[in-house]
């Protein structure tokens, strides 16, 4: 079936300047984010050469250049995350230490606008000719840091740079002019917020005209010319109103999609939207580990075949996680179906959260699903995508918590704190949530319209929630979940109140038959939490020599103080024997090494062995 306009739902989203976040899982985060990760990522682009590349190119200090032709882009997704934090809580400090930063960007731009330090410094003469050296890929992360620090602050500075290197992008490059597929996407997603803030329609247009430039033929450099890539590796292959399977680079294509959705939400086109349905439904339902990771493959650090699923080797790299997420959320917003914040609640609390430590400054690049023992988090890479990624995706959380409905207000994420919206009727309301989430199933919520006023309120029923209770002011309710949601339509008034239960049991999962690698094998999963068994908490375990049956009971059991508070899985014990115990998946590897497994080995009968 063809998508039209008219399906569209278009919500709102929500800035997360407008949800203050308060709860005891996501507050300590957010604070370290600020406290401990941007500064380690700004000191490491700085030990890197990563700044000193701006100011070399400046013509301010003597050098060659250093690093990987895309490591601009470090120093912008750490402004652009430096600038989240500083809507959350100003800081002086960290203020003057971004100024400085961009201080050495703005001096590096040519005159033209051109900004790229790689070209500048090492082959001026080659702009432009090699589609996969990122130009406009490192430009994209300029302009979305741009925007991120003048919505922070007020200034104009970096705002101006990146206007003059997209008026630059537009003045080369468009109908009538040169041809472009870059390799490497994210230049269309920040053409779209430059348009957001600049109100310059030109700015999104050359995001559509990039889009269609994409499956022509028209592709050149080094991905097009290595036959074990080629244009699929990039989103060339076809052009984008024609594709319907996931292919490739997993971070590429998710920035693709995300960008398409967001040309969908300002265009209707149709076209857009049943590619994209198409696309997500062979990603989501043949393509997608159990905890949010995608890309299986570290050859193309993307996609193979459908079910191709291994867990040792799985490369689930943690951008493409947090790329999957800004997918996703589009996706709700275009379409308004609560499918799609089920995933961006998979990677909350799996894919992406995996990536960064407890003490938030080391990261995996990688997420298997399983490791002897040997796979760990380090505290920098050569390329460093995925420690910035994290830095500018964890402050924002909050704009994935809630969005504006066409007369009403939809809650996509359960995450205690207030937030002060307004209805897609222009009626202004707040909305508090008290929850133990995503430990407990329980949330209480606030509604405070600014006067009595009808309006719909949404409740995302998650995909894993097999029974839930709810309650209006008191009165039990009876609602049947449409599109993901329940729809409570009613005249609020300020005081009003709603008590939302989520059952949370211990499931027990068990892959498609498709999946060979997964055959004899079952996953634990309580709500949003995929959880794995770690050699720290099972010294009587090996490395699958370990089966369960999935008619074991389970103990919940809530450790404040182990992993930085976490809900654990208990069976066995007793009788002077170890329980079993598994923790979140993306706690592990926090502490000493040892092994850690999501699927394990299914025992035929009721008992739990070790050993072959």
């Amino acid at each position: 079936m063809i998508a039209s306009e008219n399906k569209l739902k278009r919500w709102g989203g929500v800035p997360f300047t407008s949800v203050k976040i308060w709860d005891e899982f996501w507050s300590p985060r957010l604070r370290q984010i600020r406290d401990v990760t941007v500064p380690v990522c700004l000191d490491r682009c700085a030990e890197t050469g990563r700044i000193d590349n701006f100011s070399k190119a400046a013509g301010r200090m003597e050098g060659p250049f250093e690093g990987m032709y895309y490591n601009d882009s470090d120093v912008y997704k750490v402004l652009e995350g430096g600038a989240y934090v500083l809507m959350i809580q100003r800081d002086a400090e960290l203020e003057r230490r971004l100024d400085s930063v961009i201080d050495e960007i703005c001096a590096a731009q040519e005159p033209d606008g051109y900004l790229s330090t790689y070209y500048t410094l090492v082959a001026p003469e080659l702009k432009w000719s090699d589609m996969e050296k990122h130009e406009m890929y490192n430009g994209g992360h300029l302009i979305e840091a741009a925007v991120a620090y003048y919505q922070a602050t007020g200034k104009r500075k970096l705002l101006d740079a990146a206007c003059r290197l997209a008026d630059h992008y537009d003045d080369l490059f468009g109908p009538a002019k040169r041809h472009w597929v870059e390799g490497h996407e994210e230049i269309e997603l920040a053409l779209v917020k430059l348009h957001g803030v600049t109100g310059e329609e030109r700015y999104w247009k050359l995001a559509l005209w990039l889009l269609e430039e994409r499956g022509r033929g028209l592709g050149r450099g080094e991905i097009w010319d290595n036959p074990e890539w080629g244009p699929a590796y990039c989103q060339d292959d076809v052009p984008v109103r024609e594709i319907r399977r996931v292919t490739g680079h997993a971070v590429r294509a998710m920035y693709l999609y995300a960008a398409m959705a967001d040309i969908a939400r300002i265009s209707g086109d149709a076209a857009y939207v049943e590619a994209l349905t198409a696309v997500w439904t062979h990603t989501a339902r043949r393509n997608l580990y159990l905890t949010g990771g995608i890309g299986p493959s570290r050859h193309n650090e993307g996609f193979t075949h459908d079910y191709d699923l291994p867990n040792e080797s799985a490369y689930c790299e943690t951008c493409a996680a947090i790329g999957m997420a800004f997918w996703n959320h589009r996706m709700n917003l275009l379409l308004g179906e609560g499918k799609y914040a089920d995933l961006v609640e998979l990677e909350l609390y799996n894919g992406a959260l995996a990536g960064i430590s407890l003490s938030g400054d080391r990261f995996f690049y990688v997420n298997p699903l399983a490791s002897a023992g040997h796979h760990h988090r380090v505290s920098w890479f050569d390329t460093s995508c995925c420690p910035t990624n994290l830095v500018r995706f964890l402050p924002a959380v909050g704009q994935y918590a809630y969005a504006q409905t066409e007369c009403g207000i939809a809650i996509n994420q359960y995450i205690g704190g207030k937030a002060e919206l307004v209805t897609g009727c222009g009626q202004p309301v707040s909305i508090t949530q008290a929850t133990n989430y995503p430990w407990d199933g329980t949330v209480n919520l606030g509604i405070g319209p600014a006067k009595t006023s009808a309006f719909t309120l949404r409740l995302r029923i998650p995909g894993w929630c097999r029974s839930y209770r709810i309650s209006v002011c008191g009165q039990e309710t009876e609602a049947t979940p449409k599109n993901g949601y329940l729809e409570l339509n009613r005249t609020w008034k300020p005081g009003d109140h709603v008590r939302l239960v989520l059952d949370m049991p211990v499931e027990t999962v068990r892959t498609r038959p498709e999946v060979k690698e997964n055959i004899g094998r079952i996953a634990l999963r309580r709500g949003p939490i995929v959880y794995a068994l770690e050699g720290s908490d099972n010294p009587e375990a090996e490395y699958d020599g370990f089966a369960l049956s999935a008619d074991r009971a389970f103990r919940t059991v809530h450790d404040s103080e182990l992993l930085g508070g976490v809900t654990l899985l208990e069976t066995g014990g007793g009788d002077n024997e170890r329980p079993y115990r598994f923790i979140p998946y993306y706690a592990w590897d926090n502490r000493e090494p040892g092994f850690m497994q999501v699927w394990m080995r299914e025992a035929s009968n009721d008992e739990l062995y070790l050993g072959g």
